[in-house]
This record gives C-alpha cells, sequence and structure tokens, in this order.
C-alpha cells in the first residue's frame, strides 16, 4: 500500500515516515498526497479499485478492497477516508496490494509495441489473495490477445516472451530453441491455453499447459506438475 504514499514521505523507511506523522503539518501534506494518488493515480478515485493481496495483521482483508474495509468499519468510503486507512494499513505493519486502475485500450497499444517485452513480476509463491498474473501471465497473453483479440500473431508474442528479453537482458544460450542451449521449453496447445486465475479466485492454473522442461528436465508431463526442481538462480558471474 505505500505506492500511494508519497515517495518524500516514505524516504528513510516506515519507521520515519511514522516519525513524520506525528508532525502534524507533514501528516496533512502526507494525508493530502495519498488522496491525490487515489483520486488520480493507480486509486482510480474509488476504493474499489484499491485491492488488498497480502495482510498478516489481518488476514480477513485479503481480496478485500479500501472500500469494504471503511464500510466494515462504518466510515464513509471516500478518498480522504481511504488516505487515513493506508497509513493505517502501515502502522498495522503494512500491506501489499493490487490497483485497479490500467485501461485496457493502453495495455493493448503498449504490448502491439514493436519495442515491448512480455514479462511478469509474479513471484514464485503466491501467499493471501495475489494477483492473478502470478498464475496466467503468458498462458494469457497466449489465449486472450493472440487467441480471441489478435492484438499479436502467435510468433510474435512467443518471441516477446522468449528471445527477446533474453538478448535484452543477456541471457546466453536461453530464450531459442538451438543446439548446445538450455533446454528450457513450453509444449503448449494454442487452441485451448488460457488463464484462469481471477482477481476473486487467484489461486488456479492455467489450462492448454502440456509439458514444461526446465533445464532439459521435465517438470510438468501431460498437464501434471512433476516436483524436480531444476531450475536455478541466475548470477551474472556464472552465466
Amino acid at each position: 500500500m505505500t505506492i500511494l504514499i508519497p515517495a518524500w514521505a516514505m524516504e528513510g523507511g516506515t519507521d520515519a515516515f511514522l516519525i513524520r506523522m506525528e508532525d502534524s503539518v507533514l501528516a496533512d501534506s502526507i494525508l493530502a498526497g495519498i488522496e491525490f494518488n487515489i483520486k488520480y493515480d493507480r486509486g482510480g478515485n474509488d476504493l474499489r479499485r484499491v485491492q488488498f493481496s497480502r495482510v498478516s495483521w489481518d488476514r480477513s482483508l485479503e481480496g478485500k478492497t479500501l472500500y469494504d474495509w471503511a464500510v466494515r468499519d462504518g466510515l464513509e468510503p471516500t478518498p480522504a477516508i481511504g488516505a487515513e486507512l493506508v497509513v493505517e494499513s502501515v502502522r498495522r505493519g503494512g500491506a501489499n496490494g493490487i490497483y485497479h486502475a490500467m485501461d485496457e485500450a493502453d495495455v493493448e497499444a503498449i504490448m502491439s509495441h514493436p519495442q515491448t517485452m512480455i514479462g511478469s513480476d509474479g513471484r514464485l509463491v503466491a501467499l493471501g489473495h495475489p494477483h492473478p498474473r502470478w498464475y496466467g501471465t503468458f498462458p494469457r497473453v497466449l489465449g486472450v490477445y493472440v487467441r480471441e483479440r489478435g492484438v499479436l500473431e502467435l510468433e510474435e508474442a512467443v518471441r516477446k516472451m522468449t528471445s527477446m528479453p533474453a538478448g535484452r537482458i543477456g541471457l546466453p544460450k536461453r530464450g531459442q530453441v538451438e543446439t548446445g542451449w538450455f533446454a528450457d521449453l513450453v509444449v503448449f496447445d494454442s487452441e485451448t491455453i488460457i488463464d484462469r486465475a481471477t482477481f476473486q479466485d487467484p489461486h488456479q492454473y492455467p489450462v492448454g499447459v502440456e509439458w514444461v522442461l526446465v533445464n532439459g528436465k521435465i517438470a510438468i508431463e501431460d498437464g501434471v506438475y512433476r516436483d524436480i526442481r531444476s531450475g536455478k538462480v541466475l548470477r551474472k558471474e556464472t552465466l
């Protein structure tokens, strides 16, 4: 949730932020900044657009929104109240959030740009109520933006997911099918592949992924996960 807080207010970390909140002048400025971000930035001017994904101090809020929290506690769900709740969430130990403020037309325009690559900052372990991208980023691109909407050709989508980012980041012998290269391969059905994870029910695996090989070893066989753990952390000095 700290993404909604002005950057200057978070300088020095959480402890420094909480000290600033003890100063009435600074607190008013911080709350005004959070309210601005709720109205005109990630908040989309609606507390329903700010959703909790991980809340260690109140698991019942996971999957709920700032709006839900305000209503539950008998508060008026306004941006000003939302700002106060953001601060309260930091006081209680912080929380991870999902922000529903993107426009699909923008997503498609950015995705189709020739210099755009496709990746995800989803993590390996999906705790709480995560963003559905943790489960379905690449199947969604192939199922929705390629097959259903035709935003990208299949071959171009695959390139944007594989050889293009590998080359840009500098991962040798990865991202293409070549003799002597690392065998990181996905076999999927282009007619059925799709994500199933949603913002309401994110813990859903995609369909249409038949086989996955990681460093030449089978990680998924006929759609069934095999616990082989053949991946490794890629470090610059050992590439």
